[in-house]
């Protein structure tokens, strides 16, 4: 076929953009609704009934994290060879029966064990979700969309307090033996939200941009040719053991897993134990649960509008070097600071400072792992070393040690000094190794090597170069 023109190339991606980033923006926040409702449910009776004294609520929390680590990897490596338009969905609908299987919990055992039946369909959503869009844009389109599915976690944190407000309060039902009143109704009733949104999920989801029935044949061609041009790949290569290594031994994936890593510590603390925190400044839990949700609505119009910066000026590191400042600061005033306005002030510069960083890094390291296998690989070995960060999430915020938590506010403070460090050490690199392939030092790499096999070098192509 002809070249396409640029006219043509914006009309491909406003169709994509229709089609597949208001659907995954919808489930991953129903993912994220159904993680977190825990903590709402919490301070709605769930710790009392269920007697979840001590240590009880971080081992429920953690059980679903450790779950969840081992399942992204895989989980990617799947869907890349099934295709994602019933497999996300599937994922979806299995982590939607679970949650509403937890309305009818009457222990903690099995408490932790529906937590962990959580982690196996939830651990493959987000990175699962962020694959299959950077198989549809191209990088510098990627992190805008990535942003706006992640930005969904922060607004599931503020539809998951008035939710949780609203639900509880909904009369008791059910049968004498199992009644399902105030925390149970939660889990019920968005459960049955969710699986509702993953069954009809496959009517939306294209399984590539080839196969899309919303374009015509030469938009389709177009949608197909300008990530091969772009990424210097062979778009229908399955992974092989190849690309798993390829993708560990890539240190740019190590920048982007660790920051994921430490920011993670910082949005799944938050996701969890904000209500608490908040009921600790000596508020009712339905006050509690009503202001949790401003700091969220800003975090995420914050998070996508500095997705759609990073894109337009093709940088990465710079954002999230600049907006680590920021939390760092809320994390400054959470904990040296008495005073309970203050403190809700800097709950707002931790969300809105910390929820950027997920997609950002996710994006920043798939930008820079050229090749679908690799990529998918990429996204699930960034996504699984970030999650530990989520682990430890669940042991930062004891109740021994509120309601001023220091160790846990402490923790998180460090967390995003850290991540700051690190991304200056991202952007350092990036620049680097740019300007050693600008002077031929990556040329080797093509010598002896078919026209094929230089196609299948991906991020390591000379002429590959690294979004800083």
């Amino acid at each position: 076929m002809s070249p396409w023109t640029v006219e043509e190339e914006a009309a491909v991606r406003r169709k994509l953009d229709w089609q597949v980033v208001p659907t995954v923006t919808v489930l991953y926040m129903l993912c994220f609704l159904d993680r977190a409702n825990i903590g709402n449910a919490r301070i709605q009776g769930m710790g009392t009934e269920l007697n979840l004294v001590g240590y009880r609520f971080n081992w429920a929390l953690s059980v679903f994290y450790i779950v969840y680590v081992m399942i992204e990897v895989p989980s990617n490596i799947i869907l890349k060879r099934v295709g994602p338009r019933f497999y996300i969905p599937g994922l979806v609908v299995g982590f939607g029966f679970v949650s509403m299987c937890t309305a009818f919990v009457q222990t903690f055992e099995q408490l932790c064990g529906l937590r962990a039946l959580l982690g196996v369909f939830e651990g493959g959503t987000m990175p699962g979700i962020a694959f299959f869009l950077s198989s549809f844009y191209k990088r510098e389109e990627l992190l805008f969309r990535v942003g706006i599915y992640v930005a969904s976690a922060s607004m599931a944190g503020a539809f998951g307090g008035l939710l949780a407000t609203g639900l509880s309060r909904i009369p008791p039902w059910g049968i004498a033996a199992a009644p399902v009143t105030t925390w149970r109704n939660i889990f019920f009733f968005e459960g049955i939200i969710t699986m509702i949104a993953g069954l009809l999920a496959p009517i939306f989801l294209p399984q590539s941009p080839g196969v899309s029935t919303r374009l015509t044949e030469r938009e389709r061609w177009i949608a197909d040719e300008r990530l091969r041009l772009e990424h210097k790949m062979i778009s229908d290569e399955q992974v092989k053991l190849r690309h798993v290594k390829r993708a560990v031994m890539n240190i740019n994936n190590y920048v982007c897993a660790g920051g994921f890593f430490l920011i993670n510590i910082t949005v799944q603390g938050l996701s969890v134990f904000m209500p608490t925190v908040l009921a600790d400044l000596g508020w009712t839990a339905t006050k509690a649960q009503l202001y949790s949700v401003p700091p969220y609505v800003m975090a995420s119009v914050v998070a996508i509008g500095i997705a759609f910066v990073s894109d337009k000026t093709r940088m990465r590191g710079l954002w999230l070097a600049l907006f680590t400042l920021i939390a760092i600061t809320g994390f400054s005033i959470l904990r040296w600071s008495h005073n309970p306005s203050l403190k809700y002030m800097g709950v707002f510069f931790c969300t809105v400072g910390a929820f950027p960083g997920g997609p950002g890094f996710l994006s920043w390291g798939l930008n820079n792992a050229s090749g679908p296998a690799v990529r998918a690989v990429s996204g699930g070995w960034i996504v699984t070393i970030g999650t530990l960060g989520g682990v430890l999430a669940t042991w930062t915020y004891l109740a021994r040690d509120g309601p001023d938590y220091p160790i846990g506010n402490s923790i998180n403070l460090g967390g995003q000094i850290l991540t700051l460090f690190l991304t200056l050490f991202g952007i350092f690199y990036c620049m680097w190794e740019n300007r050693l392939r600008e002077r031929g030092g990556r040329d080797y790499r093509l010598e002896g090597l078919t026209e094929e096999e230089q196609a299948g070098l991906g991020y390591r192509h000379p002429q590959f170069r690294y979004i800083l």
